[in-house]
Parts: C-alpha cells; structure tokens; sequence
C-alpha cells in the first residue's frame, strides 16, 4: 500500500456508516419531537447545525467527542439571559432522559447516547439574527451567528478542488482528536478552507499542504510540540518517497494518521 493508498482507505473509514446515520437520524426524529411534546411546537424552531450538516462529522470510534450540534431557537420577548433557556433545556432533559445521558458544559446541555452525543443549543431570533449564548470570557450574554453560513463556503471550495477538501479535512480533524485535540474543531475546519493549495492533485498533496499551514504561534509549548512533530513526520514521509522507500514512507505516515480498527 502506497502513502496515498493509505489515506484515502483512512479517510473512507472516517466517513460515517449507514448504520451510523440511521441511529443518528432516529436519535434526531425521537429528539424533535419530545422537544414538541414538551416546549410545544409553536414555541420553539429547531435547526441541526455544524460538522453534521457539512460532511465533516467523524465517527465515534475515531473521535469520541464526536457530537451533533442541535439549535433550540426559543421566543425571547422578555429578554431573558441565556441561563434561563438552559435551565429550562436541562429540565427537558431530565424529564426525557435518565441522569446519566445528561451534562451541562456553557452554553449548552449535552445529551449523551451510546451512538451519539447532542449539545443543545439554546438561542433566539431577532430581526433575521440568531444569537446563542457567549462563552463565559466575554462581556456580553448573548453573540449573533449564522449557524449554516459556513456549509456554503466549504462546499464551494471542496467543488473548486476536486472534491479533496472534505476528506482532507476529517484526516485533520482525525490526528487533532488522536493528539488531544490541539484545535477547536470548526476553528481547525474554517482555516483549512480558508488555506490555498497550489499544485495539489490529489489528496495527498492537499493533506500533506494542510499539515504545512497549520499555524502554532498562539498554542501552549506542549501543543506546539505536536504541530511540529506533525510537520516533521510529513517531511520524512517526503523523503522516504523520494528515495524510493515506498514502505518506509509508509510506516511513517502511519505514526501521523494510524489505521483505525
């Protein structure tokens, strides 16, 4: 097997099964409703949002906090801050699911199931704007998003590039997991589209470029660490197949990307 043979087999693997999405579609269907059941359909929009709705999700079996982003957007007239729509989920929750499915981690409340996990978002439209509550470091309670925007511009460059960069990126997001997750997950997605990738053919050339980008100015020395050993595992790939040493190069990328079983 050749380095690009390896890859592409790697990245398929990331892809989840249909058995995978079925259990995920009938999580949704079971969730949507006792969302109704219990706030009334008139009351809320609930809208799926994230690495779920861009191809991007990984598979629990290679990334275990691989989670469903799903918006609850509530009526917020009397201007209530966000703790008050998230108690109010948490209540949801502990009606609807034993103890043990159930987390709060700001701003959201997760739902934990044996295939995956849900963080409920609670939110509120304005005047065409969404707002979701702001991490606890800001000033403010509330931050306006355009949850889907992104989809469009990932798509948009995945069709300008042969249809790589999506399965490039779940091989990124698949190592940022292997190795403590040393980026935020949709931080690490919108600077890989955001990257150019001059004379890149195949998926090789796109992940051995987007491992070459990836920037570590702003990490902890312990993250940096990885980015370069990264770097440095994709250089000796390089060389080893320059050299003609197939199965070396290889072997070596395996220490960046293994094999999942």
């Amino acid at each position: 097997m050749s380095v690009l043979n390896h890859l592409k087999d790697t990245s398929s693997e990331l892809v989840l099964s249909e058995t995978e999405k079925s259990s995920i579609n009938t999580s949704i269907s079971t969730l949507r409703a006792r969302l109704n059941d219990w706030f009334g359909s008139s009351s809320i929009v609930q809208l799926k949002f994230g690495s779920s709705t861009r191809g991007t999700i990984l598979p629990r079996k290679a990334d275990e906090k691989s989670d469903i982003d799903y918006m609850i957007i509530f009526n917020n007239d009397a201007s209530y801050k966000p703790q008050t729509f998230i108690d109010r989920l948490r209540k949801f929750a502990e009606n609807k699911y034993t103890t043990s499915q159930i987390a709060q981690s700001h701003p959201t409340v997760v739902l934990s199931l044996n295939h995956i996990k849900f963080d409920l978002v609670p939110a509120y439209e304005s005047w065409g704007t969404k707002y979701i509550p702001a991490p606890k470091s800001d000033y403010t309670d509330w931050i306006s998003t355009s949850p889907n925007d992104f989809n469009k511009e990932l798509t948009d460059k995945n069709d300008a590039n042969y249809s790589l960069i999506k399965p490039m990126i779940r091989l990124v997001k698949y190592w940022n997991a292997q190795n403590g997750y040393v980026y935020n997950s949709f931080e690490l997605e919108k600077s890989l589209v955001a990257n150019s990738y001059w004379a890149c053919y195949n998926l090789k050339d796109y992940f051995f470029s987007a491992i070459d980008d990836l920037s570590s100015w702003n990490l902890p020395q312990y993250k940096k660490d990885k980015v370069q050993r990264a770097k440095d595992i994709v250089i000796a790939t390089k060389e080893y197949e320059q050299d003609n040493y197939p199965y070396a190069a290889e072997s070596e990328i395996k220490k960046l990307i293994p094999e999942i079983y």
